[in-house]
């Protein structure tokens, strides 16, 4: 067991789609700047048809934003997952099993009370082989935790 845990990386890890948010990131300050010029530029626009313009250049970068948000956080006491909307922590001993399937957009945490946590933060979208590879050491630090973690607690 202490050669697998020596393959683990240190605690606190964090999973995060980077190509995927990077283009989210960049498309969102692309789409306000362009907006934002074009609204200025239009002289036959009054104040408030400027302002308009501006407001819908940010409501749509709040729609970029949130789609950059997920994220998966792995640290000592448990796994917090960050989906668009929701957030949600979970103990190590909550997850039984971490997949990624052909064709799955994301990974799936299976959970000891019988449901199935979507976790955006690990998407094969763009870096398909990096997701595989993040998938891959949050199932052995999920392993590696939840049967360390039963016997840490008793005593």
């Amino acid at each position: 067991m202490s050669d697998a845990t020596a393959d683990l990386p240190a605690l606190p890890v964090t999973f995060r789609p980077g190509r995927t948010r990077a283009v989210l990131l960049t498309a969102a300050a692309l789409i306000f700047v362009t907006i934002t010029v074009v609204a200025l530029l239009l002289e036959r626009l009054t104040p408030a048809e400027r302002s308009s313009f501006i407001v819908t250049a940010a409501l749509l970068d709040s729609v970029l934003f949130l789609l950059a948000r997920p994220k998966v956080v792995a640290e000592e006491s448990g796994v917090t997952v960050v989906n668009l909307t929701r957030t949600r922590r979970l103990e190590w001993a909550e997850i039984l099993r971490v997949n990624l399937r052909a064709g799955d957009p994301w990974v799936f945490l299976d959970l000891s009370d019988g449901t199935s946590l979507p976790a955006l933060g690990i998407q094969p979208g763009i870096a398909k082989e990096r997701a595989i590879a993040d998938a891959r050491t949050l199932r052995a630090l999920a392993e590696a935790r939840s049967t360390a973690e039963p016997g840490g607690r008793q005593g």
